[in-house]
Parts: structure tokens; sequence; C-alpha cells
């Protein structure tokens, strides 16, 4: 089902009429990365002896990258004195095995021919690092289809901040309040609002917030990747 809050709803599609194009967050929105992220940091356990964190427990952490995962497998944070050679370590091991069990979220392949179909520019904006995104974009064969890639580190903040969107949607030589933003994260929505843009949370993503996607003020919320396809068909090429 299609949520939405009360301002915009499918059925008039205004907020997303006014967009020209459309920005993904990666993890948890277009990928499914948990299995081989869960597989890093489980991989940091049996080097210490210890039993594997069940899949379900980091399922939801996916799109916190390091903090996320390292924080439900070990309890620690970013404050603790051994995140920062951890994180290292959690990275490497990702970067070894970065596409073993990755795909696109089912539907999600349908959603970016549609785009492409219909010449709807669209574009990637993660807080994935750029050594671990690019290869894995390629590996994707999303790399020549995107029209841009922004990672975490591309400028000097990640999401929230409205940076990242903003310099993508310079890349894409489009105002930012012509773009909406899609992701499964709390701070998604938030980065998409301080930018400008229209916002769609992904419900079907890993949404590891206390708050449920239908709280995170979002123009819409997408439960499905079939939802997803519904919702962006107002969004038409400039």
């Amino acid at each position: 089902m299609t949520q939405t809050t009360p301002e915009h709803t499918p059925a008039d599609g205004a907020a997303l009429r006014a967009c020209d194009a459309v920005l993904f967050d990666f993890d948890g929105t277009l990928a499914d990365t948990a299995p081989d992220l869960a597989a890093a940091v489980n991989q940091m356990r049996h080097a210490r002896g210890l039993a594997p964190t069940p899949y379900e427990k980091l399922r939801p952490l996916a799109s916190a990258g390091a903090r996320g995962l390292i924080g439900g497998a070990f309890g620690i944070g970013p404050d603790h004195r051994e995140f920062a050679a951890m994180r290292e370590e959690f990275l490497a091991n990702y970067a070894a095995n970065l596409r073993v069990e990755t795909a696109l979220f089912p539907g999600i392949d349908a959603v970016l021919d549609d785009l492409d179909t219909r010449g709807v520019r669209w574009g990637i904006v993660t807080n994935k690092v750029a050594r671990l995104t690019d290869p894995l974009v390629k590996l994707m064969h999303l790399d020549t289809r995107a029209a841009c890639v922004v990672s975490g580190d591309t400028t000097p903040y990640s999401k929230p901040h409205p940076t990242p969107l903003l310099h993508a949607a310079q890349a894409l030589g489009i105002e930012a309040t012509r773009v909406v933003y899609v992701g499964d994260d709390l701070r998604d929505v938030q980065a998409g609002h301080a930018a400008g843009m229209a916002t769609i949370a992904a419900a079907y993503g890993y949404c590891g917030n206390v708050e449920p996607p239908e709280q995170w003020n979002a123009d819409f919320v997408a439960d499905t990747a079939e939802a997803l396809f519904a919702l962006l068909q107002h969004v038409q090429p400039a």
C-alpha cells in the first residue's frame, strides 16, 4: 500500500509532478546489501572466537553502515577507543566481498528501467564511502545508467546534511526543488527536506530508526517497490 501525508496524495501527485529527476539512497533503497554487510561484521566476530550476531538483528542496522553494524555486533559506538580500528577492519572485510549476495531489491530494476525508458534522469546519493560505492555500483552495472553518484566522502558532509543532495542536483543541472529523493532512513528524509526536495520514504528497506517511516514526515511512504514505481510515474522528464 502506498501511504502519504495529507498534503500530497498519489491521486494528485502535486509534489512529484513538479519534479524532473530522482535521487536514490543506495543501501536499503536500491540495493539489498545487508547480507554482505552482516557477513563483514560477523567475520570480525569469528576472528575473535565469538558466535555470529543473528542476521535478523543486523539487517535493520545496515543503512547506518559501520557505525550501526559494529554497534549491533559489539555494542560499542564511535566514542569507544577501539572503534576506529574496528571500523577499518570492517571496511576491509566488506571491500573484499562487496557483491556476494548483494542485489537490487525485487522490483527496483523495473523502476529504473521505467525511468530510463521515459528519459527521467536519476542518480545515487549514499553515505557509503566512494572506495566502496564506485566499485559496487560498477559491479551492479549501474555506473552507466546513473546520471550521478555522490558518496559519503564526495563532499565535506554526509546525510542528513543537505550538501550531498545539493551537489547531486548541481551535477544533474536541475534545481533541487525539482528533484525527489528516495531513502530508507530518517536522515534521508531530513536531508531531502533540508535540500528543498520532495521525499519518499522507502518503507520496504531497512528503516533502522526508532520511529516507523510513517512518522518521518516524508511527502510519501512507499511500502513496496511496486508502490514506488507508481509514485514515480508522476515524475516527468525535463
